[in-house]
């Protein structure tokens, strides 16, 4: 089978994109992990030394957590 040299670059292309892809979806795997290995452990926290500053913290983690769900499932200001 022989390709014309622009459908050989898009081919190319595509499969670039995917190795991309799957190189990003890997590191949020990673990245998802870890989170979810810190949460089982009270994100470091000991309930006996909790603190506001804890609940700040948790605060932000959640705020930003909740900017990436938002975009991913078109919900609060990423709503249609």
């Amino acid at each position: 089978m022989n390709t014309t040299p622009r459908a050989e670059r898009a081919r190319r292309n595509r499969q670039a994109a995917l190795a991309a892809f799957v190189s990003r979806k890997g590191e949020i795997d990673t990245m998802l992990a870890r989170l979810a290995t810190l949460s089982a452990d009270h994100f470091n926290a000991s309930p006996d030394e909790v603190h506001w500053g804890h609940v700040g913290t948790l605060e932000h983690y959640a705020g930003l957590l909740r900017q990436i769900t938002d975009s991913a499932f078109g919900e609060g200001e990423h709503a249609q």
